[in-house]
């Protein structure tokens, strides 16, 4: 396990110091939809500098390294206790050499482990395939983004949200206004639909992990992502919150069946720099 461990450890770096292509191209691509010496232009020009700089320097992009959030498709017959702790170990490892900001925090003492490991930190999830391949996805989620998402239990009275997909849209707006500009956006928003609490923030998160570029395989799923980032940013809220045309990148939405008493529908908030990144072994 030690090659493996030591490729984690460079996917950690890679995540921490380089934003995936499709976010870069799409900080880019808004640039010359905001108003030429608007403070929207200024945040994003600092935004498009400040990857360049990661990316050269091998810094983080951002003082606030996160959570990390591991989803590992695992092959047959490999130790899930192995692969965690290799995880753990790597973990510990990528916190002093990248380095990453420690930011596991013990809830009675209000310790901090100082490596990024403690009960539930790193967040691992496993799923068993028939497959050969490990596949081991790591998003990297900021405290500040992860507190302005919000969960829904439809019907909500007060937005009007009935249990259908304009019930989620309004949903998802309420969640955008209520974020105030906080979270630093442009956004990366993802959105899980489904029976149970658990099940529908593991899923919104899944959607964090999906390319800006591609598209929804569910028609009336990939409307409602256009339609969602047309009216968020309409909002004005803009980069950084400061007014302007951008406040989200793009809206992706995942949907598993739902009990016909329960309608839950999970908002999750990335900043600008949604750090992801995938290693194949």
């Amino acid at each position: 396990m030690l090659k493996l461990r030591d490729g984690i450890v460079e996917l950690y770096k890679k995540v921490a110091t380089s934003l995936p292509p499709d976010i870069e191209e799409a900080l880019r691509a808004a640039l010359p939809r905001e108003d030429e010496g608007s403070a929207a232009s200024a945040s994003l020009s600092i935004m498009i500098e400040n990857v360049r700089i990661s990316r050269e320097t091998l810094r983080p992009i951002c003082q606030d390294t996160g959570v990390p959030v591991f989803f590992v498709k695992v092959p047959m017959g490999l130790s899930h206790v192995e692969l965690r702790e290799t995880i753990r170990d790597a973990t510990r490892i990528a916190t002093a050499k990248v380095p990453l900001r420690p930011n596991a925090v013990d809830v009675i003492t209000e310790k901090n482990s100082g490596d990024n490991t403690g009960i539930g930190f790193p967040l691992i999830y496993l799923e068993e395939t028939g497959g050969t391949t490990l596949t081991i996805d790591l998003l990297m989620k900021g405290g500040g983004s992860e507190n302005v998402g919000q969960l829904y239990k439809l019907p909500v009275e007060d937005l009007q949200a009935q249990r259908d997909l304009e019930g989620v849209r309004r949903c998802v707006l309420d969640a955008i206004q209520k974020a105030q500009g906080r979270g630093c956006p442009p956004y990366i928003i993802g959105v899980g639909i489904g029976a149970a609490k658990d099940q529908v923030t593991r899923l919104a998160k899944d959607q964090l992990m999906r390319r800006l570029t591609d598209s929804n395989k569910v028609d009336e799923l990939a409307r409602l992502e256009g339609v969602l980032l047309e009216d968020i940013n309409g909002l004005g809220i803009g980069p950084q919150g400061l007014g302007g045309r951008t406040t989200a990148l793009g809206v992706k939405i995942g949907v598993n069946h739902r009990h016909p008493a329960s309608y839950f529908v999970d908002v999750s908030v990335s900043c600008w720099a949604n750090r992801r990144g995938r290693l194949i072994w």
